[in-house]
């Protein structure tokens, strides 16, 4: 079109699952497409996928992909005429939008005075009120007459800079806390509070728009069911919504879209209250990660709709309906009954039975289906300097039960070794009744029996009896001895072979018993043991009460994998001979993951109490209080303030009241408080 240039080659200014999916709707529109990626990203598939891929040397995000002049030249460098932010990182950032531009390059986005206008959640209400849009009130410290309120970043989403602050004496901790989080993640420490609305709805409206006058508000979605308020699932239509009140809403997205001037793919976000009151939000000026669910309900592609628009291109007057239900779970690598502690690593395996790897829509006519939108594969790194987010996975189906049921069957027969996950807690939310009725509010996972996540007992049992008769096959395999002659064997045949291993559930032994016909597990106390109906390496048959199960069992990283119907297992094998190095002194507080250390809340001699923090590791954008164990005393700190430790590192150490150790400690202190600040304290 004239005025709009043609746009033939694309640099996609991120990482990931976001890269890709671009990537796959540049390439189904002949377009080509650039990569760009850090040092612990060069090996992973969206570096590997572009027609061309420029290095970002470094590893933190505001060297690599928070480099905006890095970002403008990488463009140049490989030929390309066009940019896409993707989602985070600088998708909301005006000043990139304008550096891309002022290089003669084509912003696949808003313009950059929307940008402005609606990065910041201050502004961007304020604008909204002016359309006529209900909004919270913008609370200062001196505002505050009732509690909880919930503290925000005003630059950005994703959780991040968000603290609850029910009551007066939290409220000065968590606008530091908020501060230097915003800080770390959007280079803006500006935050602000509104009051926290119990029980209400998150749902968002998408919005496209062109540059001819046209406004599409598409289906809204519900993303409710969040965890340190970042999504987890979302879905559209939203169970909640009437058709009066979908009305409503899109005519507040559409009015607030048109207020600003609005270009392309945005989204605007809004809390529903359980009398069916809504209030704006914040809009995002870009695609979300949640953008899936509304494609398989329109059978639309979003992310070639923004390029045509970038290219100038008009919409037809009205989208194509909505039909079906979607659900999107995302998949993190964290460990929910650890207080969602991020986890790194090795990827060994990612496989989802039955799933469209392709980034599509769905085709028309196509009654259900399971779509996986990820950044990473088997082989792939999980680096600590990112968001933890590996996947998401997306079912759609004719009904809403239906997709919510395809979606958990799905996630319980994925194959996923590696890093913990939260695999479980979706299957248990999408399982849960109270999501089932359409009543999931925000506070949904709010006090949820996260231990209960665990793999039964049971099933922690089988899947170390399989563990242990998978490797008494492989140990037979490999044996040098005579092939007559089974692993394992020794001269007391009576006696049966044992294997210990930790699990989810404590330890857990097997014995089993070599005999003329096979092998036979030896059972425990007050249990009955299943009979092997087969063993090989890596596969175990197990008849229990008559029915037989499969197990699969993967060894990697010096892990075992167990995967089974009745769950996944993660089992450690205990070494008969345990490495003295192996262990570390009571009371030490080992890093969790790798990070980096933001702040010492105890110094070495401080009394703490269990479950105080002592330090603050900020890994993954996210920031992570290391707690006291017990009650006792801080005899030890190890780190500094911007120091970067490793997973398993000692950050310090606290002494138990009551122990040697603790009186020594005491009795040091009380000695050095009456010698004074002036009297040498050195020891011979």
């Amino acid at each position: 079109m004239k005025g709009h240039p043609l746009i033939t080659r694309v640099l996609v200014a991120n990482r990931g699952e976001i890269a890709r999916r671009v990537f796959r709707a540049c390439r189904r529109s002949g377009i080509g497409c650039v990569a760009v990626f850090s040092d612990p990203d060069a090996g992973e598939p969206h570096a590997a996928e572009a027609d061309a891929a420029v290095p970002l040397p470094g590893a933190s995000a505001a060297g690599t992909y928070l480099n905006a002049p890095a970002l403008v030249a990488a463009a140049l460098a490989a030929g390309a005429d066009a940019v896409h932010p993707g989602y985070g990182f600088l998708s909301e950032d005006a000043g990139f939008a304008r550096a891309v531009q002022a290089a003669g390059l084509t912003w696949i986005g808003p313009p950059a005075g929307a940008i402005e206008a609606m990065g910041s959640k201050i502004t961007s209400k304020k604008l909204a009120a002016g359309a006529g849009v209900p909004v919270l009130p913008e609370l200062g410290p001196a505002d505050i007459t009732a509690y909880p309120v919930l503290v925000k970043a005003s630059a950005g989403g994703g959780g991040r800079g968000m603290r609850v602050v029910r009551g007066a004496a939290e409220l000065p901790g968590a606008l530091e806390s908020a501060r230097r989080e915003a800080q770390s993640a959007f280079g803006d420490s500006t935050v602000f509070c509104e009051p926290l609305l119990a029980g209400a709805r998150h749902v968002e409206v998408q919005v496209l728009a062109d540059a001819h006058g046209t406004v599409w508000t598409l289906a809204e979605r519900d993303c409710s069911v969040q965890r340190r308020y970042q999504k987890v699932i979302e879905e559209t239509p939203s169970p909640a919504v009437t058709e009066p009140l979908r009305a409503r809403l899109g005519a507040a997205a559409a009015a607030v879209t048109r207020a600003v001037g609005y270009l392309g793919a945005g989204t605007a976000e809004f809390l529903v209250t359980s009398d069916g009151e809504f209030f704006f939000l914040e809009f995002n000026t870009r695609l979300q990660v949640e953008h899936p669910v509304t494609e398989c309900v329109h059978g639309i592609d979003l992310v070639a709709l923004q390029l045509d628009v970038a290219g100038g291109a008009a919409l037809p007057p009205d989208p194509p309906p909505a039909a079906g239900h979607a659900i999107e779970a995302r998949l993190y690598a964290e460990d929910p009954a650890d207080g969602y502690r991020p986890s790194s690593g090795p990827l060994h395996a990612l496989h989802i039975p039955g799933v469209d790897t392709r980034f599509m829509p769905p085709a028309p006519g196509t009654e259900r289906g399971l779509r996986l939108d990820s950044g990473v594969e088997a082989g792939s790194q999980v680096s600590p300097h990112y968001d933890p987010m590996l996947a998401k996975l997306i079912a759609w189906a004719p009904a809403r039960g239906t997709a919510a049921r395809l979606l958990a069957s799905a996630l319980d027969r994925a194959t996923i070794h590696g890093p913990a996950t939260n695999r479980g807690l979706l299957a248990s939310v999408l399982r849960h009744p109270v999501f089932l009725a359409g009543q999931a509010d925000t506070s949904l996972l709010d006090g949820y029996d996260l231990a209960g996540l665990a793999p039964s007992g049971e099933a922690c049992r089988l899947s170390a009896t399989a563990a242990a008769l998978a490797g008494a096959a492989a140990n037979r395999v490999a044996a040098r001895a005579a092939a007559g002659l089974p692993g394992g064997w020794r001269n007391v045949v009576s006696q049966p072979q044992r294997v210990s291993f930790d699990g989810p559930r404590g330890r857990l032994e097997v014995a089993y018993l070599w005999q003329r016909d096979g092998i036979a597990v030896v059972p425990e106390p007050g249990t009955a043991a299943p009979a092997v109906a087969a063993m090989a390496p890596g596969h175990v048959l197990l008849d229990i009460s008559g029915v037989r199960y499969r197990f699969d069992v993967a060894r990697a990283g010096g892990a075992l994998w167990v995967d089974s119907p009745l769950g996944s297992v993660v089992l450690a094998a205990v070494p008969r001979l345990p490495e003295p190095a192996a262990t570390t002194e009571p009371g030490s507080l080992v890093a969790p993951m790798p990070g980096n250390v933001v702040r010492i809340e105890a110094a070495a001699g401080r009394r703490v109490s269990a479950g105080q923090p002592v330090l603050v590791l900020e890994a993954m954008k996210m920031e992570h209080q290391i707690a006291a164990p017990a009650d006792g005393l801080v005899t030890e700190v190890r780190v500094a303030v911007g120091d970067q430790v490793q997973a398993g590192d000692v950050l310090a150490t606290v002494t138990g009241d009551g122990t040697a150790a603790g009186d020594a400690v005491r009795r040091e202190m009380a000695s050095a408080a009456d010698r004074g600040p002036g009297e040498d304290t050195a020891r011979p």
